[in-house]
């Protein structure tokens, strides 16, 4: 299945999201700091990044550009408490393939996994 990298600051949403996709079969790596989210794509395939937008250190759209910069094929699903229209059309201007917002549904979650990994993705515009 994917190698998947989930970097959220709140430790019980990358615990959450790692047991969902895991389940699946997929390979995930979880991660609260940017830092160290950057440093594992610099030295590991990544097939799929899972970023919430508010992160600690900077936001979740910065750690998207960077991300793409090193892994320019990686697909990415944002999240957010707040969804705002100018976040969702920045964040898939900058790459992003999808966009969930919190609290986290298992089910929607594993149904946009799904069709990013498949390459589905949806690169019109995002409803919120």
């Amino acid at each position: 299945m994917a190698e998947i990298l989930v970097l959220d600051d709140v430790l019980d949403a990358t615990v959450l999201i790692g047991k969902i996709l895991t389940k699946k079969g997929h390979s995930v790596h979880t991660f609260t700091e940017e830092d160290a989210a950057l440093q594992f794509a610099k030295t590991e395939a990544v097939d799929l990044a899972i970023l919430d937008i508010k992160l600690q250190k900077m936001s979740g759209v910065a750690v998207l550009a960077l991300l793409k910069q090193v892994r320019p094929d990686m697909r990415a699903i944002m999240l957010t408490g707040y969804p705002t229209v100018e976040t969702a059309r920045e964040a898939i201007s900058l790459g992003a393939d999808e966009y969930c917002v919190k609290p986290i549904d298992r089910q929607e979650l594993e149904e946009k996994v799904e069709k990013v990994l498949k390459g589905k993705s949806r690169k019109s515009p995002i409803s919120i």
